[in-house]
C-alpha cells in the first residue's frame, strides 16, 4: 500500500482520514487518525523539517541509535471498528514485532521509507474499490465538479497553512495564505 492522501473527516470531530492506496490493486483503505499522527504524517510527507524533534522524529533517531531499522508495517487486524498494526523491525540483525497503532506504525513508516501492507480480509471487509478512470461523480456538471476541485484545493491549502503555522515555517504560511485569498475571490 501507499499513501494516497489525508483529508479531514468532519463525521469524526476534527479527525483525519488516512488514505492507503493498493500499489497493485483498485482498493483504497480509509483509516480515521488524530490530529497530532495526522501532521506526523503530513509534515514527513511534505519533507518539512520542524526546528526540534517531533515525537516520531525522536522515536526513529532512537530506534537507529540501538542499531535497529524499522522495515514494514502490517495492518493486519481490524476488531469491533479498531485497527490494529505491527511495526516489523531489525534489530541488529534479528527480525522482531511491535504491536502499535496504524497512524504512529506508518508515521514511522514514512520516516524509515519502510513498505506497509494490509491483510487481505481487512482490504475486503473495510477497503473501497476505487474505479479510476471513472473517479468522482459523473452526474456532476463541469462548474460543480470545477466548484468541488476548488474546494478539496482550498481545504488542502488550508490544511498545509495550519502545519506550516504549527512548525514555525512562517515564509511558506505566508505564501499559503495567499494562495488562499487568490483561490477564494
Amino acid at each position: 500500500m501507499d499513501i494516497l492522501g489525508l483529508s479531514t473527516s468532519p463525521s469524526s470531530g476534527g479527525a483525519y482520514a488516512l488514505i492507503l492506496n493498493e500499489v497493485h490493486g483498485n482498493r483504497r483503505l480509509p483509516i480515521i487518525i488524530g490530529t497530532f499522527e495526522a501532521q506526523a504524517i503530513a509534515l514527513e510527507l511534505e519533507h518539512i523539517k520542524p526546528p526540534r524533534p517531533m515525537t516520531h522524529d525522536l522515536l526513529k533517531n532512537m530506534v537507529q541509535a540501538f542499531g535497529a531499522e524499522v522495515h514494514q508495517v502490517f495492518i493486519n487486524d481490524l476488531s469491533e471498528g479498531t485497527f490494529f498494526a505491527k511495526i516489523i523491525y531489525d534489530d541488529n540483525g534479528e527480525e522482531r514485532e511491535q504491536d502499535a497503532r496504524p497512524s504512529d506504525a506508518i508515521a514511522l513508516a514514512v520516516r524509515f521509507d519502510a513498505s506497509i501492507y494490509v491483510d487481505s480480509e481487512i482490504l475486503e471487509e473495510a477497503g473501497i474499490v476505487s474505479d479510476s478512470e471513472h473517479e468522482g461523480d459523473l452526474s456532476a456538471t463541469p462548474k460543480e465538479q470545477k466548484q468541488t476541485e476548488e474546494m478539496s484545493k482550498l481545504e488542502k491549502l488550508e490544511s498545509e497553512l495550519q502545519t506550516a503555522i504549527d512548525t514555525e515555517n512562517y515564509e511558506k504560511a505566508a505564501r499559503l495564505r495567499d494562495e488562499i485569498q487568490k483561490l477564494k475571490s
